[in-house]
């Protein structure tokens, strides 16, 4: 595993090694180890998936303290534009987001902080997108801000979203718990 710093700050890009052969391939998404020596996060309570069809919008999503998370994604199947938007009102790169294609390809897993909203565009369809998270999904906490409210260029006509994302604040309107 290699891993690459973004310039927003608790954000990495993790580049498993791919194995390939007659039988396919095998790729390595988490390992203790190698999070615990780079004094990651890693005491990761839930996992779970979605499935998206192309031009799906998902986010950006996020949970408020006490239930907030470090996040893990990765994509199974298909592809998606992986979008986080900074809303740590102290960080140097507060209100700035980064995107980056994550696929079964190339097998990027994304490290995603607390403090740091997610959300994604899937570029194919039956896109299978991955999430590990430290703490457990709650009601109360979960949060977002609308999609389409920040400097992010999607460049989509017409995305497929949710009544649930469509209805977060913007992120002008927004007041940080981070």
């Amino acid at each position: 595993m290699k891993i690459t710093e973004t310039y927003i700050k608790d954000l990495w890009i993790i580049k498993p090694k791919i194995f390939n052969d007659n039988r396919g391939l095998f790729l390595k998404t988490f390992n203790y180890d190698f999070f615990k020596d780079l004094n990651l996060e890693i005491d990761f309570k839930e996992s779970y998936y979605s499935i998206s069809h192309k031009n799906v919008i998902r986010g950006m999503h996020f949970q408020i303290p006490p239930k907030n998370h470090t996040k893990l994604v990765y994509v199974s199947s298909g592809k998606i534009l992986d979008v986080v938007l900074d809303i740590r009102k102290d960080s140097v790169t507060y209100g700035k987001h980064f995107s980056t294609e994550i696929s079964a390809d190339n097998g990027y897993v994304l490290y995603i902080a607390s403090g740091l909203a997610h959300g994604f565009l899937s570029l194919s369809d039956s896109t299978i997108a991955n999430y590990m998270q430290t703490s457990t999904y709650d009601s109360e906490s979960d949060s977002g801000i609308k999609f389409d409210s920040f400097e992010m260029k999607w460049e989509i006509e017409n995305p497929i979203v949710s009544d649930r994302d469509l209805s977060f604040k913007n992120f002008n309107d927004f007041e940080s718990p981070f």
